[in-house]
């Protein structure tokens, strides 16, 4: 049997896996008729070819390269070469990486003769740079910071006022070549002496655990551990949109707009909540793009809040908060008003403030200067931030459908 398996080329954890049985070729290439199909624009529609070469000893397989931009195989640049066992086959440079395996049936030993067990040490050699985790063996390949429970920090992700997030491993639930990675947060020392900090933490904590959404983390664990308060949960790989528009200064206005909806999508799930819950923290830091899909996932429900609930403390981020939410009253459509300086953001790669000033007889933002906003996303941007509630798109789905109509 071969096995293709499609791995994520900073950790080495398994994306998609194909199966094959006594295969006699396998095409591989973004084009639907091939047997792996697989969408990224530096891989050619046919890019290359794995073929079954009859050999005494069982078959070998041999690499045919068809693709634009070229094949390497084990980080060596190939047109055609013999497979090895656990081969890593990159489609292009900075391309995906495919993993090869073959699992050869064995001829049993005679009743008499015992197997001899055979210990193998692991060199950890043809990894990529920069990877977590060896191909081979699934050992981690960098040194382990910390031990957490069950949890190997493997390093820092991030560092806040509220507590300090890690890349963890949780080795208990690895499996040889498929390391279990998370995201373990731990609350600061100096925080945990504040009771509204723990109360945010551990809020945080039991609303991931209601939540069942792929634009939400999903929730793994909550305990203390030597007096400090942890949450492990998924990771995201991926880029959160701050990140994204300081390194390439702003985004096309389909792509800012198209990310919106999919904001929407996810601010319309916890506002149907029972009962309904406010995220109060909307704004590109915490608007994740996820590399396998280009999807949205919304993080840090640290601040979220329950409708119903007794006005409380003031949170919110500066430019992106609307102004009942300063006032410690937030509602649902507060969460909205964060979209309309947050596309200001993405499509001019400056802080929104800088264009919201006095008009007429309040303030807002005025964003008919910016070349890269239409009249009609325009409107779209100013209704949603009006200053009263009641003048906004009243629902996540209203606002999805106006942002559509601007595409």
């Amino acid at each position: 049997m071969v096995t293709l398996t499609l791995l994520d080329p900073q950790t080495s954890t398994h994306l998609q896996q194909w199966n094959f049985h006594q295969p006699s070729i396998i095409r591989i290439g973004r084009s639907p008729n091939n047997d792996v199909i697989i969408h990224d624009s530096l891989v050619s529609r046919h890019h290359l070819e794995l073929r079954a070469m009859p050999s005494p000893s069982g078959n070998s397989w041999q690499l045919l390269n068809h693709g634009t931009n070229g094949t390497f195989l084990n980080g060596i640049l190939v047109s055609r070469a013999i497979l090895p066992n656990n081969a890593l086959i990159q489609l292009a440079r900075d391309g995906p990486v495919l993993k090869f395996q073959v699992k050869l049936v064995s001829r049993p030993l005679p009743p008499t003769v015992a197997p001899v067990p055979k210990v193998t040490v692991c060199t950890h050699e043809g990894n990529p740079p920069g990877n977590l985790f060896c191909l081979h063996c699934g050992e981690p390949l960098v040194q382990i910071q910390r031990v957490i429970r069950q949890y190997h920090v493997l390093r820092t992700l991030g560092q806040g006022g509220m507590g300090t997030t890690y890349l963890a491993w949780d080795k208990a639930k690895s499996v040889q070549g498929c390391p279990s990675l998370l995201v373990l947060k731990e609350m600061n020392a100096d925080m945990a002496q504040i009771a509204k900090a723990r109360e945010l933490f551990e809020r945080e904590a039991h609303t991931l655990k209601t939540l069942n959404h792929q634009g939400i983390p999903q929730y793994y664990d909550f305990f203390v551990e030597s007096g400090k308060k942890y949450l492990a949960m998924e990771v995201i790989h991926g880029q959160d949109l701050e990140q994204r528009v300081l390194e390439i200064a702003s985004v096309t206005l389909k792509q800012a707009v198209e990310w919106m909806i999919q904001t929407c999508d996810i601010l319309d799930y916890i506002h149907s909540c029972d009962p309904p819950l406010i995220h109060r923290d909307i704004k590109p830091a915490n608007l994740m793009v996820r590399h396998r899909d280009n999807k949205i996932v919304v993080l840090d429900f640290g601040a979220v809040k329950e409708i119903g609930t007794a006005p409380g403390t003031r949170i919110g981020a500066e430019g992106y908060s609307a102004p009942e939410q300063d006032r410690g009253q937030p509602v649902t459509q507060s969460d909205l008003y964060a979209i309309g300086p947050t596309l200001i953001f993405l499509l001019t790669g400056h802080v929104p403030l800088k264009y919201y000033r006095r008009r007429g007889s309040s303030y807002g933002f005025d964003v008919t200067s910016i070349p890269t906003i239409t009249p009609q996303l325009r409107k779209v941007i100013e209704r949603v931030c009006k200053p009263k509630p009641s003048d906004r798109y009243q629902t996540a789905k209203e606002l999805s459908q106006a942002l559509a109509s601007c595409l």
